[in-house]
């Protein structure tokens, strides 16, 4: 048996199957919703830069698994995460923005104009291509939570900790964001647990120093969590202590994971410059990319904010980019 097909075979293959897809060619294309893919294509459907805008898995991004978003401006009283972007959505669409329900499987940036291809089976040619694919936050995997998303689990302390105001939280992992989590939220909480697989914490010094100078924050060492327990909500987490194996739990109503963000941006990373983490990384002040009218935007280009706001700000600043690149070129 014939474990691999010679090269000249297989790129007959593929041409022959990129021949059988459909082709449709636009001069904007945004990958992603959210924040940032549904601002971009706010903008570039009023410059009349006619974009096709494909939302992803999960159309509304990071935010439809929010509740309550109360930071975001001109919303007083507060917005469900859901409901905020289905009013971007038609923002989007009331200008003429075509969003469309699609994931992209291939890209091929090697030339100009790109080729995207949807659900391995729509090839876009893009003479400009908008990147809002965001970032996905690294869970512990149980199935805990997954039902207690929004109601007491969370991988955002700026967006969430307010909820707890007076109580007492936990945050999981031993870095920097994991510290920086814990030391906002012990500004708002009334006691701070830091759960920690090891007997250190992996974070910068002055960070760790800050932490341990903090009445209201306690580290768990050598701890890891087994299970979040509750009703309705969050109110305790089952802990195990990876040395004796004794269990424990911890009253809380509040559960952060802090260890870490995986940045969507797999399919373009052979084209793209990115950084170890796989961020596109982008001129400084820009969405420009390291390919000349590939742009782009929010979580998937921001290892370090990650809120709806720069999100979106910077989905501005990428239509605007792709606007003025069009029309340099009199595309």
């Amino acid at each position: 048996m014939e474990l691999f097909k010679p090269i000249e075979n297989m790129q007959g293959k593929t041409e022959k199957l990129d021949q059988e897809r459909e082709t449709e060619k636009v001069r904007c294309l945004i990958i992603g919703s959210g924040p940032a893919g549904y601002t971009a294509a706010i903008y570039a459907a009023r410059a009349n830069l006619e974009p096709v805008l494909y939302e992803g898995l999960q159309p509304g991004g990071q935010l439809t698994t929010t509740t309550e978003v109360e930071n975001y401006p001109g919303y007083p009283e507060g917005v469900t995460g859901p409901v905020m972007m289905e009013e971007f959505k038609k923002q989007a669409m009331r200008f003429g923005a075509d969003i469309r329900w699609g994931v992209a499987t291939e890209s091929d940036l090697s030339k100009h104009p790109f080729r995207i291809t949807i659900d391995d089976k729509i090839i876009i040619e893009a003479a400009s291509l908008i990147i809002a694919t965001g970032a996905t936050a690294k869970y512990l995997g149980f199935e805990s939570e997954q039902k207690f998303m929004g109601f007491g689990v969370s991988a955002c302390a700026t967006c969430d900790g307010f909820f707890y105001k007076g109580q007492d939280v936990a945050v999981v992992g031993g870095g920097d964001s994991a510290c920086e989590e814990a030391l906002y939220l012990s500004g708002l909480c009334k006691k701070v647990y830091i759960v920690h697989r090891r007997d250190e914490l992996r974070a910068s010094k002055i960070l760790q120093e800050r932490v341990k100078n903090k009445e209201n924050i306690e580290i768990l060492w050598s701890h890891i969590a087994k299970e979040i327990v509750g009703d309705q909500s969050v109110n305790g987490v089952i802990l195990i202590d990876i040395k004796t194996g004794e269990e424990k739990k911890i009253d809380v109503k509040g559960f952060f994971l802090a260890i870490g963000h995986h940045p969507n941006s797999d399919i373009f990373r052979d084209y793209l410059e990115t950084d170890e983490e796989g961020y596109i990384k982008t001129t400084p002040g820009t969405s420009k990319t390291s390919i000349e009218s590939v742009f782009a935007c929010g979580d998937v280009q921001d290892p370090h904010y990650r809120q709806a706001v720069t999100a979106a700000g910077s989905g501005c600043i990428a239509a605007i980019d792709a606007e003025k690149w069009l029309g340099e070129k009199g595309l």
